[in-house]
């Protein structure tokens, strides 16, 4: 018999019964039933009862101690089973127990509830509340899929391969961790945002399919869909095309989905929506599918208007059929919610019986208004037409997304149980900062712009497109992928745009730029979020509910205790002087 354990407490069953066993874990719960004491013994597998009637031998026993326990197992009086637990039929008399590791009298929480406290503390004491059943399912499930999409990506033929994780900085979008160098004097490392660089060159040396679970690092500010650190799916494939990334994508996440989950997934070939169609008819580049309401676009009916929020703007419509029986706190509901978002108010109107409107917008609307209305937005009988306008389209489209989510929401029209899927491509190549004047890109700075170099040299840059695309689900955004721009003018030409010259592209991005002389394939490539996949699996409500040792949402790890200072010393070894 082992010194700690010869069965795991959760696979003890009625085939142990009159046998010897020993057991070790953490006291989850004490009982003491007056001259008979009860004890739940935790460990990974489960959880099983002990009991005595020796008062001394549970002395001093605290909650979440880790413990060894010998006894003989024994069954249950019928009338004490517990369903709730593989073990509920049999229990274990207890003949010796010797505590391990003492807990303190007080705990933090209770590690059965322990979801039900504050994340702050939850993340403070982490390895207490990883000892909760449901903490812990989500790093189980975690664990199968990671070995799942390994087994997957082998069964495709790619092969794994680890890149570095100190690297050099570039300009990939996002804001990059950098680490002082102690040996080059006054110069900078950094952790990469993804493995664009190194996967890219991997194609050029003659990878033909690569894939790793990449850990990326971005020093951008944290929210429920977005950490510090992170990881993904990262593949690339070479001499293929769009198309064949779709394949591997879809595949990826129809198989995952579909053996993890219970849920109706979405079929093979997932459905493909442009940039511009998601953004006019969703309000958004990452749709949730499961809502049918659409938007449509009613700006030419007031081009005209003597309404003027109307007069000039962008005006977008949602129709819902049906709703024009709501009571009017149900509309004042809408309107306030309108107002959180940041909108001057909300217009609507309902078509009546008699072919008459009611509403706050009708005494604005001419007859013709009114027909041009019900023409372009099929409205019915107790149908109701919201209107969103602004003057710019970009916030028109984007107030008019989270109008058409508020409104799925509230009509309980999003179905729980799908997985809705799919494929947004045909982004904007690049996109203008208001802010900065100029342009950036709009995704991958990487990416293949559609008609290649001839198309960079169109006078209306928002008209170029990329062959960059989204994986969406349920109005997340699961993968990013493109085909990669692999000719080396078209890269400089690009990169002009955006205001980066040739000598700081061959200066921020060395590698790349001097691989793509020797011979660099076509290759395109993407990367699935392996926790929006883990949280999407388990209905959590953000990343951190997924990652073992998550910071806190403002970025801070209170476990740990960082970021915390340096000493003088340390500080003095790479050059840095705190201001």
């Amino acid at each position: 018999m082992s010194k700690y354990r010869s069965v795991y407490c959760g696979l003890i069953d009625e085939s142990y019964v009159g046998k010897e066993v020993k057991i070790a874990g953490w006291i989850a719960n004490i009982r003491d039933h007056g001259g008979v004491i009860f004890l739940d013994i935790r460990d990974e597998k489960g959880v099983v009862q002990i009991v005595s009637n020796d008062d001394n031998m549970f002395n001093g026993l605290t909650k979440e101690s880790s413990v060894t326990v010998v006894g003989t197992v024994r069954k249950r009086d019928e009338n004490d089973y517990n369903d709730h637990i593989s073990t509920g039929t049999i229990e274990i008399l207890v003949s010796s127990i010797e505590v391990l590791g003492k807990a303190p009298n007080e705990l933090p929480f209770e590690v059965i509830t322990s979801t039900n406290v504050g994340e702050d503390i939850r993340l403070k004491y982490r390895y207490l509340d990883l000892r909760n059943d449901k903490v812990r399912s989500n790093m189980n499930l975690r664990a199968e899929v990671l070995k799942f999409l390994r087994n997957k990506m082998d069964s495709l033929d790619f092969t794994e391969v680890q890149t570095p994780i100190i690297t050099a900085s570039s300009p990939e979008g996002a804001r990059d961790f950098i680490i002082p160098s102690r040996k080059f004097h006054g110069k900078f490392y950094a952790l990469p945002q993804a493995p664009q660089v190194f996967k890219e060159i991997l194609m050029v040396s003659g990878f033909d399919k690569y894939y790793q679970i990449a850990p990326c690092f971005r020093d951008e500010d944290c929210r429920s869909d977005r950490t510090l650190e992170f990881y993904q799916l990262d593949f690339e494939m070479a001499f293929v095309e769009e198309e064949d990334v779709y394949k591997v994508g879809e595949d990826i996440f129809f198989d995952t989905f579909t053996k993890f989950s219970n849920r109706e997934v979405s079929p093979k070939p997932f459905r493909r929506i442009s940039y511009k169609d998601s953004m006019l008819k969703y309000g958004t580049d990452k749709p949730d599918l499961r809502n049918p309401l659409e938007i449509i676009d009613i700006s030419e009916v007031f081009t005209d208007s003597d309404f003027k929020p109307f007069r000039g703007a962008c005006v977008r419509g949602i129709k819902v059929d049906n709703i024009g029986d709501k009571p009017n706190s149900w509309f004042n509901e809408v309107v306030d919610y309108a107002n959180s978002i940041g909108m001057p108010g909300i217009g609507y109107i309902t078509l009546l019986e008699d072919g008459t409107f009611k509403g706050p917008i009708d005494k604005f609307l001419t007859d013709e208004d009114r027909k041009s209305l019900i023409n372009i937005s099929d409205l019915k009988t107790n149908g109701v037409l919201f209107f969103i306008a602004d003057k710019k389209e970009k916030v028109a489209a984007k107030n008019a997304g989270m109008i058409r989510t508020e409104l799925g929401r509230k009509l309980d029209l999003i179905d729980p149980n799908k997985f809705e899927f799919c494929i947004i491509n045909d982004f904007p190549m690049f996109e203008y900062n208001d802010e900065e004047e100029k342009y950036d890109f709009c995704h991958n700075p990487f990416s293949m712009p559609k008609g290649g170099l001839e198309a960079l040299s169109n006078e209306n840059i928002d008209d170029i497109l990329a062959y960059q695309f989204d994986f969406v689900c349920n109005g997340n955004e699961m993968a990013s992928g493109a085909v990669r721009n692999h000719d080396l003018e078209s890269l400089e030409k690009a990169f002009s745009i955006v205001g980066y010259s040739k000598d700081i592209l061959e200066t921020r991005f060395t590698s790349l730029y001097n691989a793509f002389k020797y011979g660099v394939p076509p290759h395109a490539g993407m990367a699935p979020g392996i926790d929006r996949i883990i949280m999407l699996l388990k209905d959590e409500p953000n990343l951190r509910e997924v990652q073992a040792f998550p910071m806190s949402v403002s970025g801070y790890d209170a476990m740990m205790g960082c970021p915390s200072e340096l000493s003088e010393q340390q500080l003095r070894e790479v050059h840095i002087k705190v201001r």
